[in-house]
């Protein structure tokens, strides 16, 4: 009998206890890898719009192979 009272004893004050022991500070929110991208998006949509831009560039002065990567190159380094 003993043993028993001393166990739900026990197991109340465990349930009474845990919301003193819950952290109650607001966890912080950590950035998502989506807000990343999002934010590296710009970037990333400008440096293809720029390299499609070249490569059109390219196109009209009738340029391949090595001449070709040559002006992509310094055309992209132009303006970034």
């Amino acid at each position: 009998m003993k043993l028993s009272f001393i166990a739900a004893a026990v197991a109340f004050g465990l349930f009474a206890v845990s919301p003193v022991l819950a952290d109650d500070a607001p966890a912080t929110p950590k950035p998502s890898a989506t807000a990343g991208a999002m934010m590296a998006k710009p970037d990333a949509a400008a440096k293809a719009a720029k390299s499609a831009d070249c490569s059109k560039q390219a196109d009209a002065k009738g340029l391949h192979g090595k001449e070709r990567k040559k002006f992509r190159e310094e055309c992209k380094k132009g303006a970034m």
